[in-house]
């Protein structure tokens, strides 16, 4: 039955490591991924075929990660990432041999009793790597081998092939399943949100594109957001300079500063996208030009502010309510902002889209944003019905406005996956009614000094985490040592966690002042390394 499949394989040597399939999908130097992405096209046909012939998308990117890496992840019909439990399918059939190939695949038809008669239907898009094109060639030829073939919709935004796979799958009611499509849409809610406030007072907004994909289509929306395209000026736009390179919203997270050659003045109101543009975050400098950075924590406290305040006004009331998820990497502050002053629930959950998606399930809306920018907002059946109800039917004009405005907010957010674009366009809609500028918006509360460091270990494996990665179960004595300099600074927290892509062990550490930072980070990376068998010089 597999005699084509496995003899297609033999084109593609895989690289001589072991590959796992994780929350970013595969995820590693482009040289190496030829034979995992001929492999996830045979697997992206088993995927729809499985479910019953809908749509499975693919995304061949590296996100934020160096030019020189790529990588590539299934999207599942309702948009969303790859069901976890075929994570391990997608890990077993990229590490097969030819040999055990055919065995492989005979295993995930027959324990998924898949029947190979099913039509499949499989679209990819890529981002701008150069290696993008090969990795597309031998993405296509897996299918193929399937004896099927894919609809490829070119470069996209990671986002935005989320948002046609859901369209797809939905007979169009979510959209039209097309990059048009998507600019329509967003655009038209973006305007009808911005005609609700009593007065428009948009300012130029300077964007870092981060030398991707997402420069090259704000580029193409602009001039369906009309007057507010105009006064979007993009910077680091792929047109010179190298991606993810000193630029994109990892870097301005993890350096707390402006991306390398970034010209703003004071009171400019700045953002930054990721390579693929599914993360955003906003910075600005104020008038002693000290940096500030608005992150995820940042964007989902305002977006949560202002559905509590519309939901208030509209006297709309939930089964399951507003709240918040977020993972241990949000701001100490940003958590007791939300649970003390605004009186919305926050639950914390593991790093990784798919954890925090899983869980904003469980309230009728909930604001999911990591701290590095990456979030979205999930609105159930019964609030999105109470809501257009509410917005055609309320005879209180107050009432009815707040509820028009979270009507237009539903059609401005992508459900599907955190997506920059869109999450752009909230922010400034909400920012443009309250009439704030950046700095307005960074006094809601004051961010307690963080720092994110990582430290190269010989096994990642040796480390296990509980409590929603926040607290160590092994080796015993890590956890018991980080609690006790912990203990040593004033508002301190601190966490370890293993890399799911590499073997490295992130390190989190927080306290009042820069200085407390400073020490519990260099601290605990040392018990890290004395403790996890550290690999290079000791911190």
């Amino acid at each position: 039955m597999w005699q084509k499949v496995v003899a297609s394989s033999k084109k593609y040597e895989g690289a001589q490591m072991k590959f796992t399939y994780g929350t970013a999908g595969f995820r590693q130097r482009a040289s190496d991924l030829d034979s995992v992405l001929f492999k996830v096209g045979i697997l992206s046909v088993l995927r729809s075929k499985a479910k019953c012939g809908k749509a499975i998308g693919v995304m061949i990117t590296a996100s934020h990660n160096p030019v020189q890496d790529n990588g590539v992840k299934l999207i599942d019909p309702m948009g969303e990432m790859l069901e976890a439990s075929w994570e391990k399918y997608a890990t077993a059939l990229a590490n097969a041999s030819d040999d055990e190939l055919g065995d492989v695949l005979q295993h995930i038809v027959s324990i998924n009793n898949i029947d190979m008669n099913s039509p499949a239907t499989v679209i990819v898009a890529r981002d701008t790597r150069p290696s993008g094109n090969t990795l597309l060639l031998a993405f296509k030829e897996g299918v193929e081998a399937m004896g099927h073939t894919c609809r490829d919709f070119g470069l996209l935004t990671t986002p935005q092939l989320h948002y046609i796979v859901r369209c797809l799958n939905t007979n169009n009611e979510y959209g039209e399943p097309s990059e048009d499509g998507y600019y329509k849409k967003l655009s038209s809610a973006f305007k009808s949100l911005v005609s609700l406030a009593e007065k428009s007072t948009f300012s130029s907004i300077k964007l870092d594109g981060a030398n991707g994909i997402g420069a090259l289509k704000m580029n193409k929306m602009a001039p369906y957001l009309e007057g507010f395209g105009s006064l979007l000026g993009i910077f680091n736009d792929g047109s010179n300079g190298v991606l993810n390179q000193g630029c994109g919203a990892d870097y301005v997270k993890v350096q707390q500063a402006a991306p390398v050659d970034f010209v703003y003045e004071v009171g400019d109101r700045c953002a930054s996208f990721d390579g693929d543009a599914d993360r955003i975050v906003y910075f600005f400098k104020d008038a002693e030009n000290v940096f500030h950075l608005l992150d995820g924590d940042r964007i989902a406290t305002l977006i949560a502010a202002y559905l509590k305040e519309k939901l208030d006004l509209a006297q709309i009331e939930l089964s399951n309510g507003l709240g918040v998820v977020q993972t241990a990497y949000a701001n100490g502050s940003s958590t007791q902002y939300l649970q003390t002053q605004m009186k919305v629930p926050v639950a914390c959950t593991k790093t990784g889209v798919k954890h925090l998606h899983h869980k904003a399930q469980d309230f009728d809306i909930g604001v999911y944003f990591e701290a590095n920018g990456h979030g979205t907002v999930l609105i159930s059946e019964e609030a999105e019905l109470k809501i257009r109800s509410a917005a055609k039917e309320r005879s209180n004009d107050v009432e009815q406005k707040a509820a028009q405005c979270l009507s237009h907010f539903i059609d401005l957010t992508n459900q599907a996956i955190g997506d920059a674009i869109s999450d752009m366009l909230i922010v400034e809609c909400i920012l443009n009614e309250k009439k704030w500028t950046c700095a307005d918006w960074s006094k809601c509360y004051s961010d307690l000094p963080n720092k994110q460091s990582k430290v190269q270990v010989k096994d990642r494996t040796v480390i296990q985490t509980t409590d929603a990665e926040r607290k160590v179960s092994s080796p015993e004595s890590l956890q018991e040592n980080i609690d006790q300099l912990v203990a040593r600074v004033s508002n301190g927290r601190s966490f370890v966690r293993p890399s799911g892509t590499e073997d490295v062990v992130r390190i989190y550490a927080e306290a009042a002042t820069k200085e407390e930072v400073d020490f519990l980070s260099t601290a605990v990376c040392r018990l890290v390394y004395d403790e996890c068998g550290g690999v290079g010089t000791r911190p």
